[in-house]
């Protein structure tokens, strides 16, 4: 029986997870920690409320004799916080929790890690294609790359130092759905979709229930190394904006970050400079090792946006209401706890 510990619990991702794991017959137990309390429904999940930089990780993981770690908590996108910020919890956090995994007599015997293909970057030079070996074509030029490919490194090492450990790495295509707020939903719910003149770009997307499900396939299967985890297929982002039914908010393709800042302080829509990067060269990755392992995609690139479609329609019909949750999240009652249940 597996027992997981889930990092960014109150986040879309690790509530998600924590969903789809308690419906996992093999999963005996489920921790999620994070620095607020989850926002969805959870009947089996404990929550222990935890620091951004994971300093206690260890006492949890050696108490709940956890043998698994998700890692979901990496923030990929840069409009949601600060540069010291983003250094402590995606650099920091993340060397903080392999050292709980690779601490002397540590029961964790498998990470995961929910990476973004952000760290290929989108460049002049880049390949139609990346695979998980490719290497990106310039320098990493926002701070969100660099410390997502700092972690990576970190992430690298400890597998290089603990073959014991299957370290899983799951690159993540920007993620659609209808229920998340990132830049580029943002984006597709304007009433003009913006886009950079003289470039019409190949995308590449993943919905959000596939990328929930590759998650949840990288605990229930031994999977060591990096996947990526996109929806078949790209389209030029003139075609994603006719799926949509919308026509095009053009922007100055030099300049774009002025312009980009207008329309932040107009609070119409925040695009970040690595969504604009994607905007102006695109981005694809190869999904098929993901596949040769035995995964399968439910949504294609087409078929995710249709599906978002759908989506949205439906949410204005309906609207949507948050659930009042409460959870005990004491870490001191948390640790009591489970040393009575070792000892008893």
């Amino acid at each position: 029986m597996t027992r997981v510990l889930i990092t960014g619990l109150s986040r879309y991702w690790g509530g998600r997870l924590a969903q789809i794991l308690e419906n996992a017959p093999g999963v005996d137990l489920i921790v999620g920690v994070d620095t607020r309390e989850p926002n969805v429904e959870l009947e089996r999940t404990e929550f222990v409320r935890i620091r951004e930089d994971y300093a206690p990780l260890r006492r949890i993981v050696e108490a709940a004799e956890i043998d698994t770690i998700l890692h979901t908590h990496l923030i990929v996108d840069s409009t949601a916080t600060t540069g010291r910020r983003l250094h402590e919890q995606n650099v920091i956090g993340t060397m903080n929790l392999l050292a709980a995994a690779g601490a002397t007599d540590s029961p964790v015997r498998k990470v995961i890690v929910k990476s973004s293909t952000l760290v290929y970057g989108s460049g002049r030079g880049d390949p139609q294609i990346f695979g998980e070996q490719s290497k990106r074509s310039n320098a990493p030029r926002t701070g969100i790359e660099r410390s997502l490919i700092e972690v990576e490194d970190y992430v690298r090492d400890f597998a290089e130092d603990n073959p014991h450990v299957i370290v899983t790495l799951l690159r993540c295509a920007n993620v659609i759905g209808s229920d998340l707020e990132t830049p580029l939903m943002d984006a597709l719910k304007l009433p003009a979709i913006p886009y950079l003149s003289g470039f019409d770009p190949l995308v590449q997307v993943v919905h959000v229930d596939d990328c929930a499900s590759a998650l949840a396939f990288g605990v229930e299967h031994d999977l060591p190394g990096i996947y990526n985890v996109a929806a078949e297929g790209m389209l030029p982002w003139s075609e994603v904006r006719a799926i949509c039914s919308k026509p095009g908010l053009p922007l100055p393709p030099f300049g774009s970050g002025t312009a980009a800042a207008v329309l932040r302080a107009a609070r119409v829509v925040d695009l970040p400079p690595e969504l604009l990067a994607m905007l102006r060269f695109g981005r694809g990755v190869d999904n098929k090792a993901l596949q040769h392992a035995g995964f399968r995609y439910r949504y294609s690139t087409v078929q995710a946006l249709g599906d978002l479609l759908a989506g949205l329609r439906l949410k204005a019909v309906v609207g949507e209401e948050e659930p009042s949750v409460f959870y005990q999240d004491d870490l001191e009652n948390f640790l009591h706890r489970h040393a009575l249940d070792r000892s008893g």
